[in-house]
């Protein structure tokens, strides 16, 4: 485990890289963020009707409105994006942080956590974020005979892979997995600057096959399915039963 000076070292790493990052460039990247991606979106609409769940680094809620017969509660460390997040309604939109969210354990039928749990800067700080999000979903009960019933809250978790070899970033196993990813945002020359455009980095983990069921194994969870899309790793997991 990381010694509370880490850890403070940590939070004012992802503070300046990641928190700040997204608070300066929150309209302009909300405007890039509008079109749902396939399976968060198939993950969505087969949940029950009536179902009840949160949406963890929401950013600017555009998985909000894909399935109009469930209620989600979206989070985000972003105040700006929140702003933005909470003109889908009925839905609710609050600020909060992935590693200590404001919810009752055991309370929802399901989580997604899309392209968010990689901005955090440590193995620990991850896993953390994933046992935070396990902790509120509602456990799966055992059926007869011992075997669990697959009838618990489920969560959808998106992070960046290493493996990125065929996209434009070009990345490749054996490449450093902590990065800074630049995000360029086009402005107009103003009395005070003739800038046209100004960039920002942001602080991602890059995580390679495997991580993402190891990390959500020592947060105490159990993947039911999980693939590859779109440079992104993805699963589909529960509480671990018992």
């Amino acid at each position: 485990m990381y010694s509370s000076e880490a850890q403070s070292d940590s939070e004012l790493y992802e503070e300046a890289h990641v928190h700040k990052v997204y608070e300066q460039i929150a309209s302009h990247f909300s405007s890039t963020r509008y079109k749902p991606w396939p399976i968060v979106e198939r993950f969505l609409k087969d949940l029950p009707d009536g179902s009840v769940g949160l949406d963890v680094g929401c950013g600017n809620g555009k998985y909000l409105a894909v399935n109009p017969n469930v209620f989600i509660i979206a989070s985000d460390r972003s105040n700006n994006l929140v702003k933005i997040a909470t003109k889908h309604q009925p839905h609710t939109a609050i600020v909060a942080d992935n590693l200590t969210l404001p919810h009752p354990n055991a309370s929802f039928d399901f989580a997604v956590s899309i392209a968010v749990i990689h901005h955090l800067s440590t193995p620990d700080r991850r896993i953390q974020a994933v046992a935070a999000i396990l902790s509120i979903l509602r456990p799966s009960i055992k059926g007869q005979g011992g075997g669990s019933q697959n009838n618990g809250g489920k969560t959808l978790i998106y992070v960046w892979a290493l493996e990125q070899e065929h996209s434009r970033r070009g990345w490749k196993e054996g490449d450093e997995q902590d990065v800074m990813v630049p995000w360029v945002m086009k402005q107009k020359p103003t009395a005070e600057s003739s800038e046209e455009s100004k960039t920002f980095n942001r602080y991602y983990h890059l995580y390679r096959q495997g991580e993402l069921e190891h990390d959500i194994a020592e947060a105490g969870g159990l993947v039911l399915e999980s693939g590859y899309e779109k440079d992104n790793w993805w699963a589909i997991a529960i509480r671990k039963p018992g």
